[in-house]
């Protein structure tokens, strides 16, 4: 393993001081690594790419470990959950003129799906219909619903899901104005 490390550290230093000004203790540290997990490696062949997946990876722990996270202040976290919640609630006034616009077949188990909670299982038997039918029913509807709101609307997607919508003037006339 020693050989075959000094072969490789003159361009894995290259690699390392590229990204990083502390070269020589990432590469203390994906020796290690290499040494401690040498076991791991398939074949001498892949040992090149093995050693620069490890300092990629030793790389990317050391950036994480040493970036500053700070909280955010309260009143802003509040804020920016109070704005989605905000577009969820316009959305939600949205939502039921589009399901009436959907088939009775579509409409009604996505409405007992999505709106009132009832299991796929006890839609099926209110409908009499399989589950299975239940299931490709409600999947349906969620389908043609999002292709309305597709239609209808611009929407602004976050981490939290939808965050804001701008109606389309063209394909929404009064059902989804905000």
């Amino acid at each position: 393993m020693l050989s075959e490390w000094q072969n490789h550290k003159i361009q894995l230093r290259s690699y390392v001081h590229k990204r990083i000004d502390d070269v020589d203790d990432i590469l203390q540290e994906v020796y290690i690594k290499a040494s401690s997990n040498l076991h791991q490696l398939k074949s001498k062949g892949s040992l090149k790419g093995w050693l620069y997946r490890i300092a990629h990876n030793t790389i990317m722990d050391f950036y994480r470990q040493r970036q500053p996270h700070e909280q955010l202040p309260e009143d802003l976290i509040a804020e920016e959950q109070d704005t989605g919640a905000e577009a969820r609630d316009e959305i939600a006034q949205c939502l039921q003129p589009l399901i009436d616009e959907l088939p009775e077949k579509y409409s009604l188990p996505l409405r007992l799906a999505e709106l009132e909670g009832i299991s796929q299982q006890a839609i099926a038997e209110q409908l009499g219909i399989s589950l299975s039918g239940a299931k490709s029913r409600v999947q349906r509807s969620r389908v043609k619903l999002r292709e309305k709101m597709m239609a209808c609307c611009d929407f602004e997607i976050g981490q939290e899901g939808i965050t804001d919508f701008y109606p389309k003037k063209t394909n929404c006339g009064p059902k989804c104005q905000p």
